[in-house]
């Protein structure tokens, strides 16, 4: 009897041939870049350093696209983000030490997001590992330690023929549910050496699949059949599975409204009749959600953002959908099931049978009332006027990436996305500085649209070396600066806190005319108005290569709309 983990992929006669009388001159490097084309890669990004060189020569020989950019972290927001669209693992080569830490917060947010980035780090040769008292630069006594805590896998090579099978196991892990960042360190004089190994030719690196348990969607089946007020909450899990569609027609199949999280944006259509848009940070979404007799959760750890700061209680009962095995059940007691989310609704839709509610609808309708009255009642107008003009410009098939600042957290509850893994921010981890090296990454993915990244003035200080980055590959992208002169988000909590006086003197920031230096890089810069944002934003969108506008205004958030303190943030 023969199984198949039993049969043996035989070479053919030119892979022989090529094995046994291998090209001369390559090193570990090649190895590298060998075995990242076998697994499928076509692009790389990242920053040269020192101990990194054989990879970076080896580049020159491979048929790898390199993207490179000014700051290893921004290099790493860019790689999530090529994740995040294209669905594969986006290889960033990064050097040892300060290079390396420098892409934590950005593998932080690829974690928290579940964005699949394989790093790939070189280290000090391999005589001096261990010590930390030989005197290499960028030498760190154990690397490794320090992203141990923040991606899913560490791998370690520390001879060439460990290569690409470290390699292939970094990638699988990388796109095996949950996705998320992996790290692979290399010792410099591993890549430098010469190789007599042969060429690396393909790889088997398939992602291991997660099914849901079938008696757990057995009796999930039947809780949501039974069911009087059924609401499913659609998280990132959603999207990274490409459920969207296998969603829609389980909530149609259940007549169950649909709410999704800030990270599950564009899960389900905006406009359809069971939909309550996004809108978590609500009392009355809140109280919605409270009154399910079954809540249905796919896709989200019902963290600090979904649950509205921590204030959300359900009264019925909870069924979670998690391919984080560390985010099942770790807030609310539920059903769990470990799952992808694309397998677990999949399994559903073959159980569960149809139910049918005529209030649904007209209950949804009655939600999104209340929060449009709460809204008017603020005199929040200005604000509403800057995220309309920017859905009016961007066109409906464009990602759009988001800093921490005031529009991205309007946005997190009232823009509509137009489609499923459109709408990206980094609200995962909270850190500043994503929205225009990602929206880079997106564009270098597909450069068929435009992009549009959208940041405060603080944030886009941490960013602004990468317009040279945009200039120099002529990336589609238009950047939105919002400028309201510092932490904008910042300067509310710190004003409601402590008072104007110690706000003034932590969240204020003297900035550069954006405009201007944008121009003095080569891209296009203008300075616009609320009034005329629409058109001008709309008219970079449509222009080939980067842009900037500027919009010199302050705006302000809407009202705290759950029990308890302001939710916390960034500018």
């Amino acid at each position: 009897m023969t199984h198949d983990h039993d049969l043996v992929l035989r070479p053919t006669a030119a892979q022989t041939e090529a094995a046994l009388d291998p090209p001369p001159g390559r090193t570990g490097g090649d190895l590298v870049v060998e075995t990242l084309a076998g697994l499928g890669a076509t692009t790389v990004f990242g920053l040269p350093g020192q101990h990194a060189l054989g990879v970076f020569d080896a580049l020159r020989r491979s048929d790898l696209r390199y993207v490179g950019l000014r700051v290893e972290n921004n290099a790493g927001f860019a790689a999530d983000a090529y994740g995040r669209v294209t669905g594969e693992a986006a290889p960033l080569l990064l050097s040892t030490g300060p290079g390396a830490l420098t892409s934590l917060a950005a593998l932080q947010e690829a974690a928290a997001a579940s964005a699949p980035v394989l790093a790939i780090s070189s280290q000090i040769p391999t005589r001096g590992l261990g010590g930390g008292r030989h005197g290499y630069l960028h030498e760190l006594p154990d690397q490794a330690a320090s992203f141990r805590g923040v991606v899913k896998s560490v791998h370690t090579v520390r001879a060439q023929s460990q290569i690409p099978s470290a390699l292939q196991e970094a990638w699988r892990s990388a796109l095996t549910a949950p996705h998320g960042p992996v790290w692979v360190e290399i010792p410099q004089d591993v890549l430098l050496a010469e190789t007599a190994l042969p060429v690396v030719t393909a790889g088997d690196a398939f992602p291991e699949e997660l099914p849901p348990r079938p008696e757990l969607t057995a009796v999930a089946a039947d809780l949501l059949a039974k069911a009087a007020r059924p609401v499913i909450v659609a998280g990132g899990g959603v999207v990274r599975a490409d459920a969207s569609g296998k969603l829609r027609k389980l909530a149609e199949r259940l007549d169950a409204p649909v709410v999704t999280t800030f990270g599950g944006k564009g899960a389900f259509p905006w406009t359809h009749p069971l939909s309550l848009q996004s809108w978590l940070e609500d009392r009355h979404t809140t109280d919605f959600l409270e009154d399910a007799d079954v809540l249905l959760v796919i896709g989200s750890g019902l963290g600090e953002l979904s649950s509205n700061y921590h204030t959300f209680t359900p009264r019925g009962r909870v069924v979670q959908i998690e391919a984080d095995l560390g985010k099942l059940e770790s807030n609310h007691p539920a059903l769990g099931i470990h799952a992808d989310a694309r397998l677990a609704i999949q399994a559903l839709l073959e159980t569960v049978p149809e139910r049918t509610d005529p209030t649904a609808p007209e209950r949804v309708r009655a939600l999104l009332s209340r929060v449009s009255e709460r809204l008017a009642s603020q005199e929040l107008a200005l604000e509403q006027q800057v995220l309309a003009s920017v859905r009016t410009a961007l066109p409906a098939d464009s990602p759009s990436f988001w800093d921490m600042t005031i529009l991205a957290y309007w946005a997190w509850s009232a823009f509509d996305p137009e489609g499923s893994n459109h709408m990206h921010s980094a609200q995962g981890a909270g850190g500043l500085g994503y929205a225009f090296p990602a929206a880079l990454g997106a564009a270098v993915a597909d450069p068929t649209r435009p992009v549009l990244a959208v940041s405060g003035d603080g944030g886009a200080l941490y960013s602004i070396a990468e317009l040279a980055t945009a200039r120099q590959y002529d990336l589609n992208v238009t950047w939105l600066v919002v400028d309201d002169g510092g932490y904008g988000i910042l300067r509310e909590y710190m004003t409601d806190a402590y008072g104007p006086a110690t706000a003034t003197e932590t969240t204020e920031l003297t900035g550069p005319d954006f405009a201007a230096l944008a121009e003095s890089f080569g891209v296009p810069g203008v300075r616009t108005s609320p009034e005329a944002l629409a058109a001008d934003l709309a008219k970079a969108l449509a222009s080939p290569g980067p842009s900037v506008v500027v919009l010199p205004v302050r705006l302000r958030m809407f009202a705290p709309t759950h029990r308890g303190s302001d939710h916390p943030g960034s500018g």
